[in-house]
């Protein structure tokens, strides 16, 4: 049994390779491509299947990929949402993982790390790069272990992190130094077995660390 994958980009070009590119994968089967959310949205209506994961591009005409996310997570959600963009900026990808996408993927990203990324996805049900590469297979034991204790201020900061604040703004909001909210920052780092922001991010929204 093939996983299912749908693709959600306005740039035809790139989505027509890209599907072929996927087609390639012994694993997978495009299902559904689409230019924008509101022609996914009339495409599901008109009967096309919904896929097991879906791909969805984060600047995009009439209805853009936050909006989709929402959408989707909000109408199906079943479906595995993952962000493919040329867009790395950090308050973007906070947005789709905050919408409901279980990844985030640059464009340029190789297709033996997409691949990766998907099996993964399939398996775990998100995928974050930058959590020390922790094989999926070895998945089920590792989740096994407890999380280290998070203390009430250090989930504070893990809320405001998932926003658009800078640090310095955190810290002023937090009532205080920069200094102490690097401790948490790097304290969290190595208790969520991450290496930056958006991985914070990530895993604090998938162990529900903090409220969306």
């Amino acid at each position: 049994m093939k996983t299912t994958i749908g693709i959600i980009d306005d740039h035809i070009l790139f989505a027509k390779s890209l599907g072929l590119m996927l087609r390639s994968f012994r694993d997978y089967e495009v299902v559904i491509e689409a230019g924008n959310g509101k022609d996914l949205q009339e495409k599901l209506t008109a009967g096309k299947p919904v896929p097991d994961i879906m791909l969805i591009d984060v600047n995009m005409p009439v209805m853009n990929g936050i909006d989709t996310a929402r959408w989707l997570s909000a109408h199906h959600p079943g479906v595995k949402l993952v962000a493919l963009s040329m867009n790395d900026e950090e308050n973007i990808i906070i947005d789709m993982l905050k919408a409901g996408c279980c990844a985030y993927m640059l464009k340029e990203t190789h297709p033996d790390e997409l691949e990766k990324a998907l099996e993964e996805i399939a398996v775990r049900g998100y995928y974050n790069p930058d959590s020390n590469n922790i094989h999926f297979r070895r998945l089920p034991e590792a989740e096994k272990n407890p999380l280290p204790p998070i203390n009430e201020r250090e989930k504070r900061f893990l809320q405001h992190a998932c926003s658009d604040l800078t640090y310095r703004e955190i810290a002023s909001l937090m009532h205080l130094s920069e200094r102490t909210i690097d401790g948490y920052r790097e304290s969290l780092f190595g208790k969520l077995n991450v290496q930056s922001r958006v991985g914070l991010a990530l895993e604090a929204i998938r162990k529900g660390l903090v409220t969306l």
